[in-house]
């Protein structure tokens, strides 16, 4: 299954009513529930990134600010959510996927799950293309256990990159904005500045100027070169907070390519460490 859904595909599914079909609002800000409220494609629920897909703690220097729950609690909130290994899961949100969309596609590849696409222009593509809206709160029955044991896709933690962030070896891409990048402001962490040795290429690169993802084949031009000098278990994607590093991993899937390590904790996790920092100030 294409990883990315385009719009008339998704309509042509809500006209079916395919009943194994869960759409997922997992737009993740303060106003993301009331607007959710307000109007959200037809038969959606609402997935509250801080309390579902992650497991938030009182200190972001370990884990950084949106740490992975456990894949037991995250078994048990599929189940919640009326999600079986038969749905077919399509996820939006009101950043271009880069909210929490393809976080919780990753997390759902990351659990074996193969039916789970993340719409193309996410919420504002659902509004132009006149996709049925609705003000309509959806909650799904609960389904049977979702068994799982274990992630299976790859994850870095802090210390290999502490060890290979600068070595010949290694590719470490941040996705954030360049000015977050280079130190030139931090509106989030407490530090601004990179890992030594990562490279920037901003999520946003992802999308064209309508805030769709670029075709497959522009994708794959863009990350082959980058990527093909690089082991996949030495190529390290993150961001603030382990979740818009998840829309380069899911243009990289759409790519047709092998998915990197995510580095989940993050520029949250690492600023607050005591490891260098570098800046192109």
């Amino acid at each position: 299954m294409k990883p990315i859904i385009e719009q008339d595909e998704l309509f042509m599914l809500i006209q079916k009513q395919y009943s194994n079909l869960i759409i997922v609002d997992a737009s993740n800000h303060k106003q993301a529930r009331e607007n959710y409220e307000k109007q959200h494609i037809q038969g959606a629920i609402f997935v509250d990134a801080n309390e579902q897909l992650a497991t938030i703690g009182d200190d972001a220097a370990i884990g950084g600010r949106h740490p992975l729950p456990s894949v037991e609690k995250f078994a048990k909130v599929l189940q919640e959510l009326g999600i079986s290994k038969r749905s077919h899961v399509v996820i939006y949100d009101d950043k271009y996927g880069g909210n929490s969309a393809a976080r919780f596609w990753w997390m759902l590849k990351a659990v074996g799950h193969d039916n789970v696409q993340v719409l193309n222009g996410g919420y504002q593509s659902a509004v132009s293309s006149k996709l049925p809206m609705s003000n309509q709160v959806t909650v799904h029955k609960p389904t049977e256990e979702y068994a799982v044991t274990s992630w299976e896709l790859p994850i870095a933690e802090i210390k290999e990159l502490v060890g290979n962030s600068q070595s010949e070896d290694y590719l470490v891409i941040d996705v954030r904005e360049p000015n977050r990048y280079k130190g030139i402001s931090e509106p989030i962490d407490e530090v601004a500045g990179h890992i030594p040795g990562a490279v920037n290429i901003p999520f946003m690169s992802n999308l064209d100027e309508n805030g769709c993802f670029l075709p497959s084949d522009m994708l794959k031009a863009k990350y082959k070169e980058l990527l093909e000098n690089f082991d996949t278990d030495k190529t390290i994607v993150h961001c603030g907070s382990g979740i818009t590093a998840c829309h380069t991993l899911l243009a990289i899937a759409s790519a047709g390519l092998p998915i990197p390590k995510l580095y989940v904790g993050s520029w949250s996790e690492w600023s607050r460490s005591e490891n260098p920092i570098a800046t192109d100030k």
